[in-house]
């Protein structure tokens, strides 16, 4: 790819993070062709905050690098932890990649507090992934302990969501 094909992405990708700002969304993805070899595939989104990241992965010869970055992040969010709630016997794991939502709409009672019994299905909180609203439901009856996330909060698969005890 030529110097000016990286400046016109530059570009482009300062675009998209600016599409993002002004319409309040939480993600964008695109992919460029240039020939037949050679795209760009550009993700942006928000995350919590009003933190933007951008990740780009120029032809598929570089397709892992970007892969392997984005796996480090995780774990270095979760190293200020000073003891890993996902390695408590009562966590809840998100089973994917989403927003969470601690009520049904907004102005609504959270669906679960510190200290509230839960039976086994109830609700605890929902997770949106790809405008699809995926209600969280409690593994087994007991007690929330601790509410790991916050609402409107970016959540990985795997990362912990309640500890219930």
């Amino acid at each position: 790819m030529s110097n000016k094909n990286q400046d016109a992405d530059v570009a482009f990708i300062q675009a998209l993070a600016e599409l993002l700002r002004e319409n309040d969304l939480t993600e964008l993805q695109v992919k460029r062709e240039y020939g037949e070899d050679d795209s760009l595939n550009v993700r942006v989104s928000r995350h919590s905050g009003q933190q933007i990241a951008m990740q780009a992965a120029p032809a598929p010869a570089a397709a892992p690098a970007p892969s392997a970055a984005a796996a480090s992040v995780p774990a270095a969010q979760a190293a200020p932890a000073a003891a890993d709630p996902a390695e408590d016997p009562g966590a809840v794991p998100s089973p994917m990649v989403g927003t969470v939502y601690m009520q049904a709409e907004p102005g609504a009672p959270a669906f679960i507090k510190v200290g509230q019994e839960v039976s086994e299905g109830d609700t605890l909180l929902i997770v949106e992934a790809m405008k699809t609203m995926n209600h969280i439901p409690a593994p087994r009856a007991g007690t929330v302990k601790r509410i790991l996330v916050d609402d409107g909060a970016a959540v990985e698969f795997g990362a912990p969501l309640v500890i219930l005890e």
